[in-house]
């Protein structure tokens, strides 16, 4: 299970998705989390998918890696399915289970939520595996930095969520091995119940945090030791520009909101 996290892991390959501005990527990103709120039925999802779908083949992503993501959200994913499923308001019923009542509005409603959350999750999966954590957070802190007039820490932001972003690999790795040291010594992280797999996890928890405050410490003094001082006159190798290449992408996403909104006004039952 900790290796299916992919959060913050950068897949290094070549391809049209991972040239593109890290500014475009974001403020794309973004634009593709409204794009799944805005959808209203079921069949509006197809125009998603299959952007997705696209997407995933030009950045030499495998889907299978967009679909290893979801594993860590199962859980969430079927208690979303099942709490609208059962307790979803409407009027058709389509059967009865004792005295629970399973309706076709709430059936619907649970398929609707949890093939959003899959589709948020894929989706923006993307932005990090193909965008190293360190360029990512340049184009953060350059779309923030015109908020620097009114006080914003824009710096000091982007380099918490650099920080953030590179020990996150780190630390999965950390905890797989010590995952399998304590699996070693006889400890039990897959059987028992929900109750029983927590209080497993307390031996890999203890030792996870203790490594994470060391390595805190340990690079707070190795930037004092450089005294670092915060953004004040940084330059940058690599300056960020927009490209063609970002237009294009922008234009594929102008369309994917026409499909939405088109698909979306076919009368169907769904």
């Amino acid at each position: 299970m900790v290796r299916d996290i992919t959060i913050g892991q950068y897949y290094a390959v070549d391809s049209p998705v991972h040239r593109l501005d890290p500014r475009a990527k974001i403020l794309l990103t973004i634009a593709y989390i409204v794009a799944v709120f805005m959808v209203k039925n079921l069949l509006a999802y197809l125009p998603i998918v299959a952007f997705l779908l696209f997407v995933s083949n030009k950045s030499r992503i495998p889907i299978k890696m967009l679909l290893r993501g979801i594993k860590p959200i199962r859980i969430l994913l079927l208690f979303t399915f099942v709490l609208n499923m059962f307790f979803g308001a409407g009027e058709r019923v389509l059967f009865e289970i004792g005295s629970v009542q399973i309706k076709y509005e709430g059936l619907m409603n649970a398929v609707h939520f949890t093939s959003r959350l899959v589709l948020l999750v894929m989706g923006t999966s993307i932005l990090t595996l193909t965008t190293p954590p360190v360029v990512l957070t340049d184009g953060l802190e350059t779309l923030t930095s015109p908020l620097k007039k009114i006080g914003f820490p824009s710096h000091e932001m982007a380099m918490m969520m650099t920080i953030a972003l590179r020990f996150i690999p780190t630390l999965i790795e950390e905890a797989d091995k010590i995952m399998k040291a304590q699996t070693a010594r006889g400890a039990d992280f897959s059987s028992g119940n929900l109750r029983q797999r927590a209080k497993a996890m307390v031996p890999l928890l203890v030792p996870l945090f203790i490594s994470a405050f060391r390595r805190a410490g340990d690079l707070a003094m190795a930037m004092e030791s450089r005294c670092y001082h915060g953004g004040e006159g940084r330059t940058r190798l690599h300056v960020l520009k927009f490209k063609k290449a970002d237009m294009y992408a922008a234009l594929s996403f102008a369309v994917l909101f026409a499909l939405i909104i088109i698909v979306q006004k076919i009368p169907i039952l769904l």
